[in-house]
Formats: C-alpha cells, structure tokens, sequence
C-alpha cells in the first residue's frame, strides 16, 4: 500500500485524504495547528455558491480596484507598499484577463461536480454542518450593476448552472427579511450554504476512522526526496523528528504553499488575499426572526451572508492585498456591522465575533490541482474565495491522478518486487 504525506488539514487536506484513503492509499495529514480548519477554513462565507463562479480577472474589476484605493472602507484594498511577491502575482493576474470567460465556465464546472460530491460525503459520514439548501440570491442595486450582472450570468448558464433573474419587487418573496430598495437580482436555487468548520472538523473525524494518521502541531522544516524517490519530511518539533518513507507527497498548504512548492522544486504563486467575517450572534427570539435564512449576495458592497443554525448569522466580505498580514482592523469590520445594520434593523448586533482568514488565489483564480516537476509530488491548492465550493470535486481530481499514474504505478509494482 503506497504511503501519501499530506501537507495542510484544511478543508483541500481533509477532503484529498478522504478521496485517498477511500482509494486504499495510506495517508499521513500534517498540520501544523492543534486542530484542523483553524486558518481560512475557520469562519468564512459559508456559501457552497456555484453562483459565485465568476473570476476577478476583468478589465471593470482592476478599474475598480483602481478607484477603491483610497477608500478605507471600500471592498478591494491594495497595500501600495513594493514586494516581489505580491506585484509578480499581479502580473500574472493581468495577464489573466485574456482567459477570463474560460477561467468562469471551467470554475462552474469544477463547482458544480464538488457540490455532488460534498452532499454525497456528508449523507456518508453522517456529518452536521448547519446546511441550508434554500439558495442564494444576488441582489443588485442600480440598472447598470443589474445587466453587467446580466451578462455574467449568461456564461454561468453556459457552464451549466440554473440561475433565473428576479425582478426588484420579487426579491421580498424570496428573502422577506431583506429591506433596501433593489433593481433586480438573480436566484439560485441548487446553491447552498454551510458552517464549513463544523464540516472539516466532522469529514477529518471520519478520515480518522478510515485509518487517516493526523499528526497536528507540527511544523514543517525541511522536505527531502531520497535516491529511491521516497520522501522525507522534517519537522520542527521538540525532538527534531523525521517522518519518513513516503511514496507521494500532496500539498495542500493553503497561502503557504507557495512556500513548500520551493522545497519541492515547483513556482505555485499562491497570494494571500485577506477576507473578513463576523458572526452575529442572535442571542434574542426578535434576531432570530429578523435574520434571513435565504443566504445572500449585495454586488456593490461585495458582501455575502450564510444562516448557520437558528443562533448564527454570518456576514463575510472585502479583499486585502496585504501580504501575510492577518490583523483583524476595525475599520474593515465596521462596514460589516453597519450593512447587517442597514438591512436588517431588528437584529441585534451587540454580540458580533469578527475574523479574518487569508484566502490563497491563484493569479488565474484557479486551483492548482496535479503534479508537480518531480515524480510523486502532487498539489491541490490555490482555491482562493471558492475553496468550500471546489474542495470536494479537486479532491476527487487529485485522488484519481495518483491512482491512475503510469509513472507511480511503475515504481510500486518496482518496489513491490
């Protein structure tokens, strides 16, 4: 049985060592937090939104970007301040811009096949995780926002989604909850939402029970590959210790991948992109009654909201490019409570736990998923803000890759004899 080191027990870990191990693979997940889902799979959206499919490498959305710059509490921040790193990916992201109706049709497909898969995994494992299968509606304010969105969705139909426009007086039909005066939006129904902490939590459970070996608290040193192509991986605990003799290695690190893809021998340039979240905790019956369970998305201020059970309300939005930076600041957090606010008076927000994780984007907005330069190196990263919505699907990709390579099957028959 072929031996697989994971790197990353987030919700890419957690999902690729479930693919694995139910393929009969023996899979040891490093990580270095004491639980898994702790860094970006912690408090995010919550939406499993095959709606939200569209890539940000758009001609509107740099110009947009451009305008937001002095803004504090604008959608988009960029940190002016030079680095090599974070002014390479940008150029990579422009460069992009060519591919942008592709990149969106091949994301909805991705999106649209995890979301079978996850539903599948949970009804499996029998594993709770707040869903919420009622939709999400995107709602638009003025007539311009309203038909750019128009043709956006014209290429996520194409990829395959039923999504319908809404007329503005149909919104409150939908979400009664909702107030603000709305051009239009558009609905989808197959969309959903989820806590996907509760999730990674319950599925790495699960992987524990398939035989999954987790080794939590554990920082990565050093990765050596030895002359019979096994590798060796190093770590920083007490002791120095040595884990070693693995047939493949997956990373699955998150924004720190990029960082182990060198030890590796590979260029992934993953970028931290920060977003930010608070919960709203409906600790009163008049909360829980005021908030909306349809989960939702306002294109101009770029925030989406999740339901999770009948005392959590999730609001998450804004990006920052701003390197590995994971301040949670209050003025980033205050357009998050003063829309909950705005929309939705009666709720209470005198308790509101903000946060705010760093999503790791590919300059494509795709996730890297395949093999690295060297054999039995493989990646499944870079998932930026969709990485609850494709995990379940570049898993699956990932899994049958390694199962299925000549190369690989080779070496063990090899080793075998």
């Amino acid at each position: 049985m072929s031996r697989i080191a994971i790197i990353g027990a987030g919700i890419t870990g957690v999902t690729t060592a479930y693919a694995l191990v139910r393929r009969g693979f023996d899979v040891t997940v490093f990580e270095r937090h004491r639980y898994a889902a702790m860094e970006t799979s912690f408090a995010n959206g919550g939406q499993l939104s095959v709606s939200n499919a569209e890539v940000w490498n758009h001609t509107a959305t740099v110009v947009k970007g451009l305008r937001w710059m002095l803004t504090r509490d604008a959608p988009l921040l960029l940190n002016p301040l030079p680095s090599w790193h974070k002014y390479s990916w940008m150029g990579e992201f422009l460069r992009q811009i060519g591919n942008y109706r592709a990149n969106t049709i091949e994301t909805v497909r991705i999106a649209l096949a995890a979301r079978s898969h996850l539903y599948t995994i949970a009804e499996r494992e029998h594993i709770d995780f707040d869903l919420e299968r009622r939709g999400i509606l995107h709602v638009y304010r003025s007539r311009k926002d309203y038909d750019s969105a128009a043709k956006v969705n014209e290429l996520l139909r194409e990829g395959g989604l039923d999504r319908h426009a809404v007329a503005g007086g149909e919104i409150g039909g939908i979400e009664p909850a909702l107030q603000g005066d709305f051009h239009g939006g558009f609905f989808t129904p197959s969309d959903a939402t989820g806590d996907i902490h509760k999730f990674t939590r319950g599925l790495a459970q699960a992987c524990v029970r398939h035989g999954v070996k987790f080794c939590y608290d554990t920082e990565i040193a050093s990765i050596d590959q030895t002359r019979d192509g096994r590798f060796d991986i190093r770590t920083r605990n007490a002791e120095d210790a040595l884990a070693s003799g693995f047939d493949r290695i997956v990373v699955c690190a998150g924004v720190r991948s990029r960082e182990f893809a060198q030890m590796l021998g590979d260029h992934v340039n993953v970028y931290p992109v920060k977003g930010y979240s608070i919960t709203v905790c409906l600790d009163d019956e008049k909360s829980r009654q005021a908030a909306p369970w349809v989960s939702l998305l306002d294109d101009k201020a770029k925030i989406v909201t999740s339901r999770l059970g009948a005392d959590r309300f999730r609001v998450a939005g804004t990006a920052e490019i701003n390197g590995f930076n994971r301040d949670i600041r209050a003025d980033r957090i205050a357009p998050l409570v003063a829309w909950t606010r705005e929309l939705f008076p009666e709720i209470s927000t005198a308790r509101v736990i903000p946060w705010a994780g760093l999503r790791p984007m590919m300059p494509s907005m795709l996730p890297r998923v395949g093999q690295g330069k060297r054999a039995g190196v493989y990646y499944n990263t870079g998932h930026g803000h969709l990485g609850w919505t494709l995990s379940a699907a570049t898993a699956e990709s990932i899994a049958d890759a390694i199962l299925l390579d000549p190369a690989q099957c080779a070496v063990d028959l090899r080793r075998a004899a």
